[in-house]
């Protein structure tokens, strides 16, 4: 019997497994029906039966290991053809690195040359009575000079086609030396590692007339696509003003010359923005390379003199281009070069590595142009998915016009409007308005900014230098404790003036209303560089007079440059108010901050550093921060941090707002430099020992206080002091693994908290500066709430209270769960109550 069952489930599972040949017209039933459902359920299947009399022959199972097949050959098909692409990318970027490696040799060769020359210069100087080391000293400039030739040209005609024309090719002739061979001495950047999905292999220069950088890499678009993004330099360029090709004249060969006259702006508010007259040279090589090459047309190059400017300082582009080359299979290689004189003796001493920097034109310009064509590339394939239904074009451009408003700011150029407000007899803020809202029409602003009765926009701006701190970790910072220093009735009045009728100036007091931020992601370039958020703060209102406080406001917010491995990388932070709508159109008024390198980085042996300003603010010196995070070699011996503040105004209240921005700006230079200096590594010494803990005498009197009093309430002890030392009680409280706070017990106020330990403020997210804007029922959730009203009496008059398990938010409006917390009464040596204390055990982030 058995025997026979088993028989009979094998002779099954063959007729269920047997091979069915499907004819022509069967398939394409199946098919129709796979387009629309990949994985019909059975019903489906039964269905498709009725209804097609062509598959009444076929068994549902064997319909539905058709479609079990059908799947499995998509997926193989998918997954070949992902292979197929990761090859082909595998082996152009083979190609690429032999072709660097045989660029390296070569110069390889040419250095042992000059290794070899100096030497026998040496030995022959050596072995003479005679002085040669003026002649060495004139032979080794006469050999940098042929590194960077500049031939000398008599005026040519901007008539004629053929003066351009060879200018044109003599452009294009140095432009490839500098790209695949060895005109200039390129050094790779650190941390740039060439591989299939990196931003490929990326040098700059050594030894060179101007700053340099290359280079080259791989992307998924055609070689006429990537010419057309490249060639479109405001969209990726973000110094980049305005850029006008004034003339452009087809060449025989099939090529366009192209005279552009661009203009850049400043970075800070020190020194004159750049222009530059150059010729573009467009054309096609003899293996389908596109090549786009541009050089300044100047006294000794020959061409036409460009347009005169007033406010710009003329600076020179070399040589320099992109060399776009078809990649089998599809995709391009690019070459990209950029390499320019910015004139920096005409700028204050201080600044001059600003433009003496390859690594921050590197990061500018030559990385920024690969970057936002594989950026392109991958929006195009569908490989980047933003959600809240905002194409990626539109974030793109709200990212630009963050970015271009900030800059107008900065520059206060005079040709859109701009003037100089009169000072206070204190030169440290600039104020500048524009009566001219009309100026800004089609661009980042509205005229619904603007009021009825007369108005414009008002900027205050400064630039100062900061020593030894990090761009990248102070941006991060601002970025994260905006209560350390914003001031939230300014944020009001500036949300305020999205509407119809903004309310009156308010007096600038910085953490004067305590607010917490909700930071919503909106969209991130591929390698994470930059990202674009929405900033939720919610409104406080603490008395009528108040009640534009109660609002929630939000602001669109782009940061970039918090890598701290990134070297040469500007970091910035620019926000602007925006309203609930968020249209794709929304005016924009963007303020913020940028930070930028002035030195390279050091070398110096590798430390670690905390992010916790308080802790360095209270202690004296900072101590670890979790591993994974950029060593203190990461950071730059000074930078120069430029602020900008935009505010709209009314005509009759100019110059209260004027007086508002110049107060204000200059409360956030003093906080500023308060947060730089206490995260700046340079407090750290040299020999990292245990992180210091808030050694005051309050503290060690708080400290004694709290676990006095638990032991007093609990009658267990809060733990076991291990050490003698006067300070062990504060030591262990402080390291102690579950978080510990206290915070205010008034009557007629919100508990706000005064104190937490290490894990209290990894709990919070916060500094022991920022925990004084924290209100304990901010903190807690609404069960929370209810459980701690209740158990208010019981701690108030039995000492202490156990609560249970629950969640709480940190100051980032991330969720902790606990598993238990325990509050009690902190008493002084008086008995009299100072402050509630609040354990949370065993927390963590949800």
């Amino acid at each position: 019997m058995a025997l026979s069952m088993h028989k009979d489930s094998v002779n099954k599972q063959m007729d269920s497994s047997k091979y069915v040949r499907y004819t022509p017209e069967q398939v394409e039933a199946l098919e129709r029906v796979y387009t629309e459902c990949p994985k019909p359920s059975s019903l489906r299947r039964q269905q498709l039966i009725r209804e097609c009399p062509i598959l009444s022959n076929i068994e549902p199972k064997q319909i539905k290991v058709w479609f079990q097949n059908r799947r499995c050959r998509e997926k193989q098909r998918k997954e070949a053809s992902r292979l197929q692409t990761v090859n082909r990318k595998l082996t152009a970027m083979n190609k690429l690195l032999m072709e660097e490696n045989d660029r390296l040799q070569k110069q390889v060769s040419h250095l042992v040359y000059e290794n070899g020359y100096m030497r026998q210069q040496l030995q022959s100087a050596s072995g003479t009575t005679t002085d040669n080391s003026c002649e060495s000293v004139v032979m080794s400039g006469q050999q940098q000079q042929q590194q960077n030739p500049t031939p000398q040209h008599p005026q040519r005609d901007a008539n004629n086609p053929a003066g351009l024309l060879a200018i044109a090719e003599e452009t294009l002739a140095e432009f490839l030396s500098k790209a695949t061979g060895t005109a200039v001495d390129w050094v790779q950047m650190i941390g740039m590692k060439p591989g299939p999905d990196s931003i490929g292999i990326v040098a700059v220069s050594r030894n060179c007339s101007g700053v340099a950088a290359r280079a080259c890499g791989l992307v998924s678009l055609e070689p006429t696509k990537v010419a057309e993004i490249l060639k479109e330099r405001p969209s990726w360029f973000r110094d980049c003003r305005s850029i006008d090709v004034l003339s452009a004249i087809p060449t025989g060969n099939g090529g366009t010359i192209e005279l552009i006259y661009m203009q850049t702006y400043a970075p800070t508010t020190l020194a004159a923005a750049r222009d530059f007259w150059t010729l573009r040279y467009t054309t096609s090589l003899e293996d389908g390379s596109l090549v786009i090459c541009e050089r300044s047309l100047t006294s000794s190059t020959g061409g036409p003199a460009g347009p005169p400017t007033t406010s710009f300082v003329r600076a020179e582009v070399l040589p320099s281009g992109y060399l776009i080359r078809p990649c089998e299979g599809g995709g391009s290689i690019i070459h990209i070069v950029d390499h320019v004189d910015l004139d920096a003796w005409s700028v204050p001493e201080v600044l001059r590595p600003l433009y003496e920097s390859s690594k921050i034109l590197a990061q500018k310009m030559t990385v920024a142009a690969l970057r936002h064509i594989r950026q392109i590339a991958q929006e195009s394939s569908g490989e980047i998915q933003y959600g809240g239904g905002r194409q990626p074009a539109v974030l793109r451009t709200f990212s630009q016009r963050l970015c271009r408003g900030f800059n107008d700011a900065v520059n206060g150029f005079a040709d859109d409007g701009w003037s100089l407000m009169g000072s206070d007899g204190v030169e440290d803020v600039t104020v500048m308005i524009n009566s001219s809202p009309n100026k800004f029409l089609g661009s980042q602003y509205s005229t619904s900014m603007f009021s009825t009765f007369g108005g414009g926009v008002l900027c205050a701006k400064a630039s100062m230098l900061l020593q030894n701190v990090p761009p990248a970790l102070l941006v991060r910072f601002l970025r994260e404790h905006r209560s350390e220093w914003a001031d939230y009735g300014v944020d009001a009045y500036s949300a305020a003036c999205l509407k119809a009728s903004p309310y009156a100036v308010p007096c600038a007091r910085p953490g004067g209303f305590p607010g917490s931020q909700v930071i919503l992601p909106l969209a991130h370039t591929v390698e994470h560089e930059e990202f674009l958020e929405v900033v939720r703060l919610e409104g406080h209102a603490f008395s009528p007079e108040d009640v534009a406080l109660a609002r929630d406001m939000y602001l669109l917010q782009l940061c970039s440059g918090v890598d701290e491995n990134a070297v040469g990388a500007c970091a910035q932070l620019v926000f602007a108010p925006i309203d609930e709508s968020f249209a794709d159109d929304a005016p924009l008024l963007p303020s913020g901050f940028r930070v930028i390198p002035l030195d390279p980085k050091s070398d110096g042996p590798a430390a670690t550093r905390t992010l916790d300003l308080a802790s360095t603010l209270e202690v004296g010196a900072g101590g670890a921060r979790p591993a994974g995070e950029a060593d203190l070699n990461g950071y730059n011996l000074r930078s120069v941090l430029t602020i900008a503040f935009q505010f709209t105004f009314e005509s009759h209240l100019r110059d209260n707002v004027a007086a508002m921005a110049r107060q204000y700006v200059r409360s956030v230079v003093g906080s500023v430099q308060r947060v730089a200096m206490a995260i700046s590594p340079s407090r750290l010494s040299s020999h990292m020992g245990p992180k210091p803990l808030p050694g005051s005498p309050e503290a060690l009197t708080l400290a004694r206080w709290i676990c006095r009093s638990y032991r007093i309430h609990t009658g267990g002890e809060l733990f076991r002091v291990e050490s003698q030392a006067s300070d062990a009680i504060l030591k262990q409280l402080w390291l102690h693994s579950d978080a510990i706070l206290c915070c205010s017990v008034k009557t007629n106020a919100s508990p706000v908290f005064t104190f937490a330990n290490q894990a209290g403020l990894d709990m919070l997210e916060t500094t022991l500066v920022a925990l004084q804007d924290i209100m304990l029922d901010k903190i807690l959730d609404e069960a929370g709430r209810k459980i701690l009203c209740s158990e208010f009496s019981k701690i108030m008059q039995q000492g202490f209270a156990y609560l249970p398990a629950g969640i709480c938010l940190s100051s980032m409006g991330r969720p902790v769960s606990y598993d238990q917390a325990i509050a009690w009464k902190v008493l002084n040596d008086d008995d009299s109550n100072h402050c509630l204390a609040f354990m949370f055990l065993n927390w963590s982030f949800v």
